[in-house]
């Protein structure tokens, strides 16, 4: 090649199904009839009509068990529904909940080669897996191995480095905050902060931007203030196919008169308008959602969000005391004067650019915002995975503040999770950085000294197998090699490890990018009963808004070698560091009772955690800025900020591609090939683009195209066989599924101070396909 720039190429596979791929017109509405007729065929193929009456007439429900799917918080016991999920809830139940199964024929059959050429879908749709196995090096296919031979073998595999640091211990959000709480326990007893897990890939701007604003990394609020906002700001965010039950919150919400603003790339049909199937007029006449929808250019929101708090500013100065919450604002909150300082100089021209906005379409947003009593404002991935990130989610603290919704009635910030656990993980300890008072309490509990140097986070982890500083790997839940960024270098980096144990309930993609020595230990589902220890156990979990709740399946497990989450983790605990620490490993798995005492007793706002737990429905953990509007910053006030708008620019003959998820799939999971709501069917390779940028750049909807994207590392990085679809987009911003293009996102290229992959953020070229 020309200019001393290197090919990479993605090997990802291509799904045979994809020739039949149909593009039709993209829904207006979400959910209605089709969502439930979909969801009770999928169940019903997949499971079965007595497993399919038993598991969804108990999802989310309080003597039942928690969706692994998303993180939104179910009503109170009086209003639940006796249907309490949605669609993508359905799918995730059915997928867990299937029938077939993959044992040790399956891979006597398949070697880890065949495997690699199989697409994530196929390898998910094998089935349950039920046996643990090993793949020794040299050795082309998994064969079976005894639980105990497994434990010691990792033991041995992990006591044989070099020192601790050389070990990952990843998490994703389906772990409970059992399992999450021992995890992180075993590994700072081997002597390692290195937990890396799916918030530093999602939400880790939130947790940072929010920490140095209001002084803790949640959202304030809670599902009734939801309701009684009478604004609900939306952006970055598609809850119709990443969170659809939160459109029943929506729908209440204008039923009681509140107006919805929606800010996004994309026209989702989740934001424009709900059929609720729980309801006959829900069902035939649906409710309108957004009552302004702003179609903002990919990364423009930081501009947007100066913009309104400049706006806001103004309209105060022309009628004091109307919209800046003064006494809040000065007996709460400090660094307002810098603020208000820095919007005065705010330039319009680069606010226009950056956001492909009018003016009057900001003005007229900006509008509601100063006229509403009680704020609620949303986001998710479409604010978080952008370089400027964390100063975004500060300029959305800054408008909140200065109109000083937080901490009252129908009014907070509300960073919606995606995965179901991926908070209460956290909450547990499962943090690279946790601070010198949580491991304080460890010591004080368990009697050893915690390591106190920060750990790698998820980007990091993959710089330490590629740069041979990390040489083993285990992961709790999940599909790591997926799910990050810069999919070569992460394989690559997965290859050179000695080690890799994957806890998981599916075959997917991270058990065949291997270490020399690869376990796959099947675990049991959410779904299932889990008898460990000759008792009925339950686990707990914590959703977006803080509420803490028992999750109990009912269903036989797949298989009968699966091992719960929290047992597969003591056994290999125990065989590890045997008597080298005085934790009671056995008796935790025996007794997840035994567990919850020592958290009660370590992480903060779980005092008791046994015994409240036995609640119904739970509790809340605390939330000084919702609780009390005190905010435990150093300063400890709340604090304005103010951040440089930086306009990002795209070389001509250029496009910014933000990767997503389809309606059928959940993160790297995927149900199906269909993608009802944007028109798509039995295919994923496809780029949404503007008309506009289809004319200038000389292509036509329907032609074939390879991505590739351009850093400034000189690396090439290429995705093949794309399909152009024409769509509603903003020109210049093109749209496609994840994982299929994570390959295109550079590993350097993250968000300042919270180092998420920049996923909504990556420029490419159109290369015609020959």
């Amino acid at each position: 090649m020309s200019g001393g720039l290197v090919r990479v190429s993605s090997s990802t596979p291509i799904d045979a199904e994809e020739a039949d791929l149909k593009v039709g017109k993209a829904k207006t509405h979400a959910a209605g009839l089709t969502a439930v007729r979909i969801s009770m065929a999928t169940a019903l193929k997949q499971m079965g009509p007595v497993r399919t009456a038993r598991n969804l007439l108990r999802l989310n429900q309080v003597e039942g068990f928690d969706c692994m799917s998303c993180a939104w918080p179910d009503p109170d016991n009086k209003h639940r529904h006796t249907a309490e999920f949605c669609e993508n809830g359905a799918k995730a139940v059915s997928w867990e909940g299937t029938r077939d199964t993959v044992g040790p024929e399956f891979f006597a059959q398949h070697s880890v080669a065949e495997l690699n050429t199989q697409t994530e879908h196929w390898l998910e749709k094998q089935g349950r897996l039920t046996h643990p196995m090993v793949l020794r090096p040299g050795a082309t296919h998994y064969e079976p191995i005894d639980w105990d031979d497994a434990f010691r073998l990792i033991g041995e595999q992990l006591n044989a480095l070099g020192n601790p640091d050389e070990a990952l211990f990843y998490t994703s959000g389906r772990a409970s905050n059992e399992a999450a709480f021992v995890y992180q326990l075993f590994a700072r007893a081997f002597g390692t902060n290195n937990l890396p897990d799916c918030s530093n890939m999602c939400h880790e701007s939130t947790g940072v931007g929010l920490s140095e604003s209001i002084g803790i990394g949640k959202g304030s609020v809670s599902l009734q203030d939801i309701h009684e906002a009478d604004l609900i700001v939306v952006c970055g965010q598609n809850p119709g196919t990443n969170h659809p039950r939160m459109l029943s919150a929506l729908e209440q919400a204008k039923h009681r008169g509140a107006r919805i603003l929606a800010i996004n790339p994309l026209r989702e049909a989740g934001l424009l308008k709900f059929n609720n199937p729980q309801t006959p007029k829900g069902m035939l006449k649906g409710a309108q959602l957004a009552d302004q929808f702003l179609q903002i250019r990919s990364n423009g929101d930081l501009a947007l969000w100066q913009a309104f708090g400049h706006l806001l500013l103004e309209a105060e100065e022309r009628n004091p005391g109307t919209v800046v919450d003064r006494e809040f604002v000065e007996s709460s909150t400090v660094g307002f004067e810098q603020y208000r300082k820095h919007l005065g100089e705010l330039d319009w021209d680069e606010v226009l650019t950056a956001t492909g906005l009018t003016r009057e379409e900001i003005e007229s947003a900006a509008e509601l915002l100063a006229t509403s009593k009680k704020i609620v404002t949303c986001w998710a991935m479409g604010i978080t995975q952008h370089r400027n990130a964390v100063a975004t989610i500060k300029e959305i603290v800054n408008v909140t503040l200065m109109r000083g919704m937080i901490g009252v009635p129908g009014a907070g910030l509300c960073p919606v999770r995606g995965h179901s656990n991926v908070q209460g993980d956290r909450s547990m300890g499962v943090w690279e950085q946790s601070p010198d008072s949580f491991l304080d309490k460890l010591r004080d509990e368990f009697g050893f000294e915690p390591p106190r140097h920060h750990g790698y986070d998820a980007v990091n982890a993959v710089r330490a197998l590629r740069d041979g500083k990390a040489r083993a790997f285990i992961g709790l839940g999940g599909n790591f090699v997926s799910a990050m960024s810069d999919t070569t270098v992460t394989e690559a980096g997965m290859r050179s490890a000695a080690l890799t144990v994957q806890i998981s309930t599916k075959l997917n993609r991270s058990h065949l990018a291997h270490g020399s020595t690869a376990l796959i230990l099947p675990t049991l589902g959410r779904t299932e009963k889990d008898l460990t220890g000759g008792i009925v156990q339950r686990v707990t979990v914590e959703d977006s808004m803080s509420a803490v709740h028992a999750s109990r399946g009912r269903s036989e497990p797949a298989g009968e070698l699966l091992r719960s989450e929290v047992d597969i983790l003591c056994g290999i605990a125990s065989a590890t560091l045997g008597d080298r620490v005085d934790v009671p490993w056995t008796e935790f798995a025996r007794d997840y009772d035994q567990i919850r005492q020592r958290i009660g007793r370590v992480v903060p706002g779980c005092e008791n955690y046994a015994e409240v737990i036995r609640e119904r429905g739970g509790f809340t953990m605390p939330h000084p800025p919702r609780d009390s509007r005190t905010f435990p910053t150093p300063e400890g006030k709340a604090v304005f900020t103010a951040s440089p708008l930086q306009v990002l620019t795209v070389p001509e003959g250029r496009v910014v591609l933000q990767t997503m998820r389809s309606h059928d799939q959940f993160n790297t999971t995927i149900y199906g090939l269909n993608d009802r709501y944007r028109g798509i069917k039995s295919g994923r390779r496809v780029v949404f683009i503007s008309a506009a940028d289809l004319a200038e750049l000389g292509f036509a909807d329907g032609d074939v195209v390879n991505l590739v994207s351009e850093w400034e590392d000189g690396i090439e990085r290429r995705a093949d066989e794309f399909r152009l679809v024409e769509y509603s987009t903003p020109k210049g911003c093109v749209a496609a599924y994840y994982p299929e293009t994570n390959p295109l996102i550079p590993l350097d290229s993250t968000a300042l101070d919270s180092n998420t992959p920049t996923s909504k953020w990556v420029v490419v070229r159109l290369e015609r396909r020959a």
